[in-house]
């Protein structure tokens, strides 16, 4: 089974997402069998590196105001201790995410899943505040995932590196018509989009087992919620809280 998921490690719901996925990897039979494939979105490509303000004062015009950001901040760290992950948004360094990417489609080359990484750069940036558009506190991170942290600075130093790598993937994104994330599509058959709950998760995983064939164009499994737990260009819609 493949599965393809859009994302950016600046995309809260994406890191959710993907906790709730794996959980739902967990109850499957035949998970050795499932090969994930992330693809780069950037949910603000002009966003400048990290210049000192705040997340909040960053959401603050988006928002309204530094109140209803600060309430969607803390919505938003509900959001992740409900799926066992710790979120630091007061202290979360704001950047450019376009090296990041680049330091994905690198690691894809050295022979190694880019799975390990890209969680721990989500975690760098959700949990540990580092800097992810720094390309030296980017080269740590790959080097704590197993990879050689000189080779993997070279290739962040070469700007031009894996550019077009990153630009394919958000190429193929418009064609599907992908203009938020996480994005996930299953054996090219079936899609679902925003942070879905584990179950909806499980549900799509055995559906597909149970076919067993692909398809020459998805189906979206989404309901008419899904705009909500999704990140855009315009910002995160928080999903409603369960009754």
């Amino acid at each position: 089974m493949k599965i393809q998921i859009w994302s950016d490690i600046a995309c809260p719901f994406c890191y959710i997402a993907k906790q709730n996925l794996e959980q739902a990897l967990i109850q499957l039979p035949s998970k050795d069998q499932v090969r994930i494939e992330y693809k780069s979105f950037e949910l603000d490509p002009s966003a400048s590196l990290y210049d000192g303000k705040s997340y909040m004062e960053k959401l603050a015009p988006k928002f309204g105001g530094m109140e209803q950001a600060k309430q969607f901040l803390n919505h938003l760290t509900q959001q992740a201790e409900n799926v066992g992950l710790s979120f630091n948004l007061d202290r979360l360094k704001s950047t450019n995410t376009l090296d990041a990417h680049r330091l994905l489609k690198w690691a894809k080359t050295q022979g190694e899943e880019e799975a390990t990484l890209n969680d721990k750069l989500l975690n760098a940036h959700f949990t540990e505040s580092k800097d992810v558009g720094d390309i030296e506190t980017l080269a740590d991170i790959a080097q704590a995932s197993g990879f050689n942290r000189e080779e993997a600075l070279e290739a962040l130093r070469d700007k031009a590196g894996f550019t077009d790598q990153v630009r394919e993937d958000q190429q193929q994104a418009r064609e599907y018509g992908i203009s938020g994330v996480p994005f996930f599509i299953f054996n090219e058959k079936y899609a679902l989009s925003g942070a879905q709950p584990a179950e909806v998760f499980s549900q799509v995983l055995e559906k597909i087992l149970e076919e067993g064939r692909p398809a020459t164009r998805f189906e979206v499994l989404s309901n008419e919620t899904a705009g909500e737990g999704l990140c855009t260009d315009e910002g995160c819609a928080i999903p409603p809280r369960k009754k």
